[in-house]
């Protein structure tokens, strides 16, 4: 398929220049989807129907036969080989069971072995003779070693997972996942379908994905293009309110970033940009030759408060107010006799008085400047937070010493969403067709609502666990949390089967649940791994560090990934340590390579990752690592359920009671 398209010649079918760069790139674009991916099989299952799909049910009819695979693929004449796994007629080979055959006479699941077909497992669904049985290879493959960035799941995907992948795209849908339940997965395979479900639309429109950091986006940035989707863009919300020309160059204290993300923030900007009009004292006179039109200022008046009660965007206000004041012109020249059209009209509201009325009454708002004012003016500040923030809010939200410019402000994270929300006050933010947004539970209100102005004509998926917000400002319940977005009527959809961590390792982490988040279903694991779970204290007086390296070493015995998880404050120490040791380590989000496997992960960032094996250093201080014991044990809770394999934990300081 993919020499077909190099083989291609447009040299005859372009009508011009520009034409030909468009097709050229779009056969680019082609070929680059069509490329082999090392160890990756184009086909994972056979389903055999009992009856061709979309044909009479009648006895004596002939069934037919599918290959399923990540990718269509076709042969010399255009004939199917492999149908892709969107496809409806693939449904059936994660959603068909004993109970429900949907028709299926056979489902076959095929093992490979770097690429290798090396086995095959087959279930006779409509015979009631076979019983029911786990897949071996399903378990293996779910099972196998974690080396390099996060993979499809496209062999794997369970039904409950499939009805949320193939929900449609006029729906939003919210998906509460514990760890290891897939909800990652579920997301970017969501994507995937709807792709190809709608990919006109979404060509139009446009598709993205949103992560919390760097590291994760790097981590996953493979898995669409292992499926032939090209064109989806990732970023952080820090990416999306981004701003040229200023700068992220200061961190708020906890409390001051609870205030500026609260949802009242966007009132209070709202306020801030209004403020700016002002309604007219004095007449307006037009000079036109050698006519004076004189409009009184009740009538400017009316013009603008209409403008006002529409609450359209500033900025669209500000453009149809001088039409607003050329329409009363022309209404004048009418009644004295004259025939003005369209082009009178326009030429009135580009007139100097015309304009210079405009500025004096709507002036031009710059997001920037409008929230250096706030956090610099307590005067400008109380007045349009009164009755909305208290006096101390206030206060937390006032620079100690204030900026001069824009330029030279030590702007945070949490200024920049103000400014956002601020523009979009001004001019309507771009909306997209779809957005993803994974670790959900750990937005502030106001970075929900920079979310949602991105995908208010389209729908969203967003993903995240309650259990593992580790913000001073973390989701506390999901209707909260979508209704800020702009999506209240969102479906919630919850996992709680998991499939990477042992259930040792996640039995012992949800002893953390009541305290973190209560009321949360634990996650039941799927799998059993005996001696996954290691937790170990050194002696008194023993430094710590010489036995997590030793615990290193102990892991890199093993196949696959491994993470050396700890508190932010100890990485120096330990990256230290392993160089002095002899031991390589990657950065998270870094491929894995033979000489390299292990990755030195700060605790901040495990969010999301995930290793065959975990070596977890002193659990204690990565609770003692964060403002409160809460958000000290949720990020606790989420370093101790990145393992897949095995979780060796070491500690020198007390554990946290509950798991004492």
């Amino acid at each position: 398929m993919r020499e077909d398209v190099e083989s291609l010649d447009i040299r005859d079918v372009t009508a011009n220049w520009v034409n030909a760069i468009v097709l050229q790139a779009q056969i680019d674009d082609r070929i680059k989807a069509l490329a082999d991916l090392a160890h990756t099989p184009l086909f994972f299952g056979r389903l055999d129907y009992l009856h061709a799909p979309g044909a009479e049910l009648a006895e004596g009819a002939e069934g037919e036969q599918f290959y399923i695979g990540r990718r269509h693929v076709h042969d010399a004449d255009g004939d199917p080989m492999v149908i892709d796994w969107r496809a409806p007629v693939s449904q059936p080979f994660y959603r068909a069971s004993k109970a429900d055959p949907q028709d299926v006479a056979l489902r076959r699941r095929f093992g490979y072995t770097g690429g290798e077909l090396t086995a095959y497992e087959d279930e006779h669904l409509s015979d009631p003779a076979e019983a029911a049985a786990v897949s071996k290879l399903l378990q293996q493959e779910i099972e196998r070693p974690r080396v390099g960035p996060m993979r499809d799941i496209v062999a794997t995907i369970q039904p409950e997972q499939d009805e949320i992948v193939r929900s449609g795209l006029a729906g939003s849908v919210c998906v509460q996942g514990g760890p290891g339940t897939g909800k990652t997965a579920v997301g970017l395979h969501r994507v995937a379908y709807l792709l190809y479900a709608h990919r006109d639309r979404l060509a139009r429109t446009g598709t993205l994905v949103i992560g919390p950091n760097r590291s994760f986006l790097h981590y996953i940035e493979q898995v669409l293009p292992a499926l032939g989707e090209l064109e989806v863009k990732q970023a952080t919300v820090d990416d999306l309110v981004a701003r040229e020309g200023l700068e992220v160059r200061a961190a708020d204290a906890a409390e001051t970033a609870v205030v500026k993300g609260d949802a009242r923030m966007a009132e209070v900007l709202r306020r801030a940009v209004r403020s700016h009009v002002t309604l007219p004292t004095e007449p307006l006179m037009v000079v036109r030759g050698s006519r004076r039109w004189r409009i009184p200022a009740y009538e400017l008046t009316e013009i603008v408060e209409e403008l006002q009660n529409r609450d359209i965007r500033y900025g669209a206000a500000r453009d149809a107010l001088p039409q607003r004041i050329a329409h009363a012109v022309l209404v004048r020249m009418e009644q004295a006799g004259e025939a003005p059209d369209d082009r009178v009209q326009d030429a009135v509201a580009r007139n100097a008085a015309v304009k210079a009325a405009v500025k004096a009454v709507w002036p031009a708002v710059d997001p920037a400047k409008l929230v250096l004012r706030l956090l610099a003016d307590p005067g400008f500040l109380a007045e349009h937070a009164d009755g909305i923030l208290t006096a101390d809010e206030q206060k937390l939200l006032l620079w100690p010493k204030p900026f001069r410019s824009v330029k030279a402000a030590k702007w945070s994270p949490a200024d920049l969403v103000l400014i956002d929300e601020a523009a979009d006050l001004v001019e309507r933010t771009h909306s997209l067709g779809h957005v993803v947004l994974d670790e959900a539970q750990d937005l502030s209100p106001m970075q929900y609502r920079a979310v949602g102005r991105r995908c208010t004509t389209g729908s969203a998926t967003v993903l995240g666990d309650l259990a593992q917000g580790t913000t001073p400002w973390a989701t506390r319940s999901w209707a909260e949390a979508l209704a800020h977005l702009g999506k209240p009527e969102a479906v919630l959809e919850e996992l709680t089967a998991g499939f990477r961590v042992p259930r040792e390792v996640i039995a012992y982490a949800s002893r953390l649940l009541p305290a973190i988040s209560p009321g949360l279903a634990p996650v039941s694991s799927v799998r059993e791994t005996p001696g996954s779970l290691l937790v170990e204290a050194v002696a008194e007086g023993t430094e710590l560090t010489p036995s997590v390296l030793a615990a290193c070493r102990d892991a890199l015995r093993h196949e696959g990934s491994i993470g050396l998880i700890a508190a932010d404050a100890r990485i120096p120490v330990l990256a230290e340590a392993l160089l002095a040791a002899g031991l390589p380590y990657l950065s998270p989000g870094e491929e894995t390579t033979a000489e390299s496997r292990l990755t030195l992960v700060p605790a901040s960032l495990a969010k999301g990752l995930e290793y065959d094996y975990v070596v977890l250093d002193e659990p204690a201080a990565i609770v003692d690592g964060e403002p409160d014991e809460r958000t000290g044990l949720r990020r606790l809770y989420v370093c101790l359920t990145r393992a897949v394999s095995g979780l060796t934990a070491l500690h020198a300081a007390p554990l946290p009671e509950a798991l004492a």
